[in-house]
């Protein structure tokens, strides 16, 4: 007899694992699929970076959630090193958001006016810069402080969620391609994949990038792309910098060990995953005007990642209105890892407590 789980999940990325761990705690059977290996995609491409103020704001329909699953970041790190014994490498070094003109400096302060008391924003000038951080370039025309955003480890957030939810009796096959859905009605009772039918009496798409492909066979009404994004890193001395540095066009993230994280390019509608020296000329050129000592860093690799962007800019969480037993869970850019805790609780509490249509405002832009 062929086993039916409660919920079937496609996708091993930190949204997909996100979600099977938050199921598994509240007793659901869970399978997990990934086309791939665990993570091997964009999640394991990405920073790490925890940075609700970044791209998002008090204005932004998704600071909120932002904010709500960065503050969950310390009680999950802990639960995972528990159940796993995997240390996600959480900080809460803080990140400088630079102002490199007068016009990005008015754009900040309008911000630190805005913001949320408790988040303790602050406004350096390129004074109090160069206390923060001696290293950065003199050219800043100051920059914003915000204490509490922090990073983890993208790959071992990943691997900690993953394997929690197999302590708490999720089943994952990797290498696992799925090729089609099983329809009875208008109903979703599984999937067809390389290692043959799966059944489940739920369906999550948390495909990432390749959430689209799946969705497109039953027409579901959902728009995204593919943006590629190159990132290196290498690795300094500890005192070089201690703080994440943002700007929009390019970041700094320091890692345990003196490593230096560097990213990210964007060139939007491609699955070419291939690492272009323009692609890398650029962004080195980006972080050595922010940061010139990094000249003197020794290389240590590079990669790139493909991240699932929606046409309207924010993130498809929600159930299908067009199919009974499908859900789906994607489209978050470069904000996957910021918003894998919450997007984990908000898909287990929509399948557990049966809500048909929730977060409408974050399921099309």
């Amino acid at each position: 007899m062929v086993k039916t789980y409660d919920v079937l999940i496609v996708g091993g990325g930190v949204i997909g694992c996100s979600i099977a761990y938050q199921l598994c705690k509240r007793g659901r059977s869970v399978l997990l699929l990934e086309r791939n290996q665990l993570g091997g995609k964009a999640s394991q491409a990405a920073a790490g970076m925890l940075g609700v103020q970044t791209e998002l704001h008090g204005g932004s329909p998704l600071y909120k959630l932002a904010k709500a699953s960065r503050d969950m970041y310390p009680g999950l790190a802990e639960e995972l090193k528990e159940l796993t014994g995997i240390d996600i490498q959480y900080v809460e070094n803080g990140m400088i958001k630079l102002a490199k003109t007068e016009e990005d400096a008015k754009g900040l302060l309008e911000l630190t006016s805005i913001a949320e008391k408790e988040e303790g924003l602050e406004w350096l000038s390129p004074g109090s810069l160069s206390f923060y951080e001696p290293h950065l370039s003199k050219d800043m025309t100051g920059g914003l402080w915000i204490p509490k955003d922090g990073n983890i480890s993208a790959p071992m957030i990943v691997q900690g969620l993953g394997f929690a939810a197999v302590r708490l009796g999720a089943e994952i096959k990797e290498f696992t391609d799925v090729h089609d859905f099983i329809i009875k009605g208008n109903r979703i009772e599984g999937v067809q994949t390389s290692a043959g039918p799966f059944s489940a009496k739920e369906t999550v798409i948390a495909g990432g990038a390749w959430s689209q492909s799946l969705l497109t066979k039953l027409n579901v009404p959902f728009q995204s792309y593919p943006v590629k994004g190159e990132c290196f890193s290498v690795k300094a001395s500890p005192r070089m910098v201690k703080r994440t540095i943002f700007t929009e066009d390019c970041y700094i993230v320091p890692k345990m060990g003196g490593r230096l994280l560097i990213g990210a390019t964007e060139k939007s509608h491609t699955f070419d995953e291939t690492i272009s020296i323009d692609g890398l000329m650029h962004l080195m050129k980006l972080a050595t005007g922010i940061l010139p000592d990094l000249s003197y860093a020794e290389w240590e690799k590079a990669w790139s990642g493909i991240r699932p962007q929606t046409e309207g800019g924010m993130p498809f969480i929600g159930r299908s209105e067009e199919w009974d037993g499908l859900s789906v869970a994607t489209g978050h850019y470069r904000n996957g890892i910021l918003l894998a805790p919450i997007t984990g609780e908000l898909v287990a509490d929509m399948i557990e407590k049966d809500i048909p249509y929730p977060l409408a405002e974050y399921r099309r832009g």
